[in-house]
């Protein structure tokens, strides 16, 4: 296996290159950037161990622990590899106080692509330049509640966060300070956002509480809710699981939306219909294996990234409507070859535990509470007196009622 930031061949991006070594800003966190997002995944104290996909262009990137893995898709680019591991990147001293000093939840690009949003889960967000990538970072805006996911609006106007108590923030990139808007209605942490780039108006969101819903997000107005448990079949071994969406995915020339779930066998496959503001579910894929991400390649098709050495990426095509699994291809084989030889960076992932599962609010019956602890402070009293009452025997209730009729009988 080529050593950590060897080259094998040409990359066929040498932009790529330099975005990946740009993900080691933060190297315990989720590398993800607008246009190709290296995140996904379980967060929080999973986060190292998550598992991520990304497309750019025809680069692939595979992401496992802080290890990225980029490849090309297309059959003129030759057998290209380039591997980077983001915990040999150089440490920032501690003294300098710009950086993110708790650990990192989110990461994108701006429009732009001149600075870097990092979102932390005290609940900030930092920016770093990208033309100056070894200066410290500025804190940017602030959150009460643990930042899950950060987006950058196409126009760069805006900036929206996602955090545990169910918000999605909408404020100004300029005045972080002043908000334009909040997107409520999630009853449980909001996982995912995404700006729709074709409809830079309209906003996706996942949560806990399993639905997907879609905003407009300059007025807060939820347009449409999907709730995803509907559209499963009750006999799934998981189907009365919670679980949340670690993924949203979109294909423009379709305006397809792809969802995967945090450690389930499954993709949610969705038509935005932008005119009548609305989702219509169209499929659902099921796997053998739990999928660890998805991504669209424009033109291509959506590839899956599932937890199986043997047959570690799958890509899917469109054919009469419906997602099918593409027939084995020259390409296929030479890009699952890359990450079978470099399956050691993955497997820290199997067999994790879901990273949202501590994120889930704490349900506190206070009816049941209540009847619970008057039946104990009655059955408590109950005791008492049965302790204070007098035993019977020859002082007690026997003795007095003996005592009684025997005056009885004298008297008559």
């Amino acid at each position: 296996m080529p050593a950590a930031g060897s080259r094998a061949g040409a990359i066929p991006d040498d932009v790529t290159s330099r975005r990946l070594r740009l993900t080691s800003l933060s190297s315990a966190g989720r590398k993800r950037r607008r246009t190709a997002h290296v995140g996904g995944g379980a967060l929080g104290g999973h986060m190292a161990s998550s598992a991520g996909l990304a497309l750019c262009g025809h680069a692939l990137v595979v992401r496992g622990g802080s290890r990225l893995l980029a490849t090309s898709t297309s059959s003129s680019d030759g057998d290209s590899l380039f591997i980077y591991d983001c915990s040999a990147a150089e440490k920032k001293s501690q003294e300098n106080k710009g950086t993110v000093v708790r650990r990192c939840t989110a990461l994108t690009f701006t429009a732009s692509e001149e600075k870097i949003l990092v979102a932390d889960k005290s609940g900030d967000v930092y920016s770093f330049s990208v033309l100056e990538p070894h200066g410290g970072g500025r804190l940017e805006l602030g959150h009460l509640s643990m930042l899950l996911d950060v987006a950058v609006s196409p126009d760069d106007r805006f900036v929206l966060t996602a955090d545990r108590d169910e918000k999605i923030r909408v404020s100004w990139a300029a005045a972080p300070h002043s908000i334009e808007s909040f997107c409520l209605g999630h009853t449980e942490f909001v996982s995912r956002i995404f700006v729709v780039p074709n409809h830079p108006e309209l906003l996706l969101s996942s949560s806990g509480d399993c639905t997907l819903r879609l905003w407009e997000y300059r007025s807060g107005r939820e347009l449409h809710c999907c709730p995803l448990t509907s559209l499963q079949e009750p006999t799934e071994p998981w189907s009365d699981k919670r679980f949340a969406v670690s993924r949203i995915t979109y294909w423009s020339q379709e305006d397809c939306v792809a969802l995967s779930c945090d450690g389930l066998p499954v993709v949610y496959i969705f038509q935005l219909d932008a005119a009548q503001r609305q989702l219509v579910p169209r499929q659902l894929l099921t796997f053998q294996h739990r999928v660890w991400d998805a991504a669209f390649e424009e033109g291509h098709g959506l590839w899956v990234l599932q937890d199986c050495r043997e047959d570690p990426l799958v890509l899917y095509r469109p054919v009469g409507g419906q997602w099918q699994s593409a027939p084995e291809s020259a390409e296929l084989r030479r890009v699952c070859a890359h990450v079978r030889v470099n399956w050691a960076m993955l497997e820290g992932c199997a067999g994790v535990d879901s990273g949202f599962s501590s994120l889930y609010k704490a349900t506190c019956d206070n009816m049941t509470t209540y009847l619970k602890k008057k039946e104990e402070r009655l059955q408590q009293q109950l005791e008492k007196k049965r302790r204070q009452a007098p035993p019977p025997g020859p002082n007690g209730p026997t003795k007095k009622m003996r005592a009684g009729e025997l005056a009885q009988g004298c008297s008559s």
